[in-house]
């Protein structure tokens, strides 16, 4: 089944104004998913070309209430941004969010009308104790648990294996093809055949335009989530990574 490819960039806490986050825009000819600072989605989401989306990089799980600090994804769907990145591994590590709270965030994002990058990965201990397949699919059967099939059309996976995020690592090709292919091949049994076959997965972790062609070439790699290269120029080559 052919998969439309899907490129991701998460500024993260860069860049440091409006003005850069622009500059950046501008640099970018293919339809692609932008995740800018909260502070600067709307503006953002205004100026953007309309073939480019906007997506927050977190979201928490109530509508409203004494969160402070927080964002809602009520908010987010008020404010016109379509995407939420949730459970990346800044979050599951640096803020101890739990599978069961990425979970429970990703099912008030889907019922709020916002779609879900769904990161999740494995740190180099959990590689190299061989248990990849495990922990991924740990981190998905705790969504598994809280949608029905048809929400999985409102979800990406990114693929980020932690040890490869920010380390100027990179999985292999043939590790970024295993597993991806591990995790559809879970979700083809934890939800349907369907799901699994249409289900667009990317990867994410030092993705550069050097590395991004071959990865880009795995048939179950459909696309990348950035973080460094997405403040550079490099950026527009890993988003034409399938372009002869």
């Amino acid at each position: 089944m052919s998969r439309q490819f899907f490129v991701g960039g998460n500024f993260k806490l860069n860049p440091a104004s409006l003005q850069a986050s622009s500059a950046l825009i501008e640099d970018v000819s293919l339809e692609v998913v932008i995740a800018p600072p909260t502070i600067y989605l709307v503006p953002v989401s205004q100026i953007v070309r309309k073939d480019v989306k906007v997506a927050a990089q977190n979201c928490y799980f109530k509508e409203s209430g004494a969160f402070t600090g927080e964002t809602s994804p009520k908010q987010l769907v008020d404010a016109g941004i379509p995407y939420v990145i949730l459970g990346h591994s800044e979050r599951r590590t640096l803020f101890l969010e739990t599978s069961a709270v990425v979970a429970t965030k990703t099912r008030a994002a889907i019922d709020a009308g916002l779609k879900v990058i769904l990161c999740i990965g494995e740190t180099l201990e959990q590689r190299e104790s061989g248990k990849t397949a495990e922990v991924c699919q740990e981190q998905l059967k705790a969504v598994v648990d809280v949608t029905k099939p048809e929400d999985w059309s409102k979800i990406v996976i990114a693929y980020e294996p932690v040890w490869a995020i920010g380390t100027g690592k990179v999985a292999t090709s043939s590790q970024a093809q295993e597993a991806h292919a591990d995790v559809r091949a879970f979700l083809s049994k934890a939800v349907s055949n369907e799901v699994a076959a249409k289900i667009q997965i990317l990867y994410g972790g030092s993705v550069t335009a050097a590395n991004c062609k071959e990865l880009a070439r795995q048939p179950d790699v459909d696309g990348f989530l950035v973080g460094g290269a997405s403040l550079k120029p490099e950026f527009a080559d890993i988003i034409n990574a399938r372009r002869a």
